[in-house]
């Protein structure tokens, strides 16, 4: 099992496939796992390169307090311990948030961005109580039963749902829980025109309630499409994959690097 040692910690990572890179973010207590769809089939064109955050899944306890700065460091040594250049950076969910972090920290190592259902701050107090709730589970000693929801959740099929929950319940509470809790904090809003690449923004039709992000997102990001996947709801990298890895593909495709050679 591939794993980077930074400060201390023991953070998996797979890399698949050959071409452009593409890393993936998951979101709390979820894992790389989520991204089994994406790397199954985009590793066919593209390296797709997949990671578990500090403290979820087979990555170790950390330390430090998550934060998404610290996450996107992670990423950024990541990529030199793979000696890659550049890579096009994809989020989901909260997920996205590190996203825009990293495009916002580190442009000289991007190519763009992939937000999926992701926002640029937590504005809404629907979206604020379910974030508090994971936070309380946590602190509560619930997190097989979290793992348990989101798991079922984001699966499609019985034998999805054991992996992301397999994988999920290693999680450790306090990484878990600060990964929630800065996810109520962050707010990146003022600085996204600062991010001149092209970002593909993807949402659920049926996921109303964040609909206001995609708005907000395609209103402050200078270069960006936004997609809208009919007859879905949040958990698209699961129950939309085949729409979400065509549109990845596409978005790619048009706008890969400028200096192949280090591909």
């Amino acid at each position: 099992m591939p794993v980077i040692n930074i400060d201390g910690v023991d953070m998996y990572y797979h890399v698949q496939g050959t071409g452009i890179p593409i890393v993936f973010i998951h979101p709390p207590l979820l894992t790389s796992m989520n991204f089994t769809y994406q790397v199954n089939e985009l590793s066919k064109r593209f390296k797709v390169i997949v990671f578990d955050i500090r403290g979820h899944g087979n990555s170790s306890l950390s330390e430090k307090a998550l934060t998404y700065p610290l996450i996107s460091n992670d990423i950024k040594q990541l990529l030199d311990h793979l000696k890659i250049d550049k890579a096009f950076i994809c989020g989901y969910s909260t997920g996205g948030s590190i996203a825009l972090d990293f495009l916002l920290t580190y442009p000289e190592n991007s190519l763009g961005g992939i937000l999926i259902g992701a926002l640029s701050e937590v504005k809404d107090r629907s979206l604020k109580n379910k974030i508090t709730l994971g936070v309380k589970l946590t602190e509560w000693k619930a997190l097989k039963a979290l793992a348990l929801s989101v798991s079922f959740t984001n699966s499609n099929t019985g034998q999805l749902f054991k992996d992301l929950y397999i994988n999920a319940k290693k999680g450790k509470a306090q990484n878990v829980k600060q990964y929630y809790r800065y996810s109520l904090h962050y707010n990146c809003t003022d600085r996204l025109e600062q991010i001149k690449f092209p970002v593909l923004l993807m949402y659920g039709e049926k996921n109303k309630a964040f609909h206001r992000y995609a708005h907000l997102l395609q209103e402050k990001l200078p270069v960006n499409e936004c997609i809208l996947i009919g007859d879905m709801k949040h958990q698209l990298p699961t129950k939309a994959a085949v729409a979400v890895n065509n549109f990845i593909e596409q978005f790619v495709t048009a706008h890969g690097a400028q200096n192949g050679e280090n591909f």
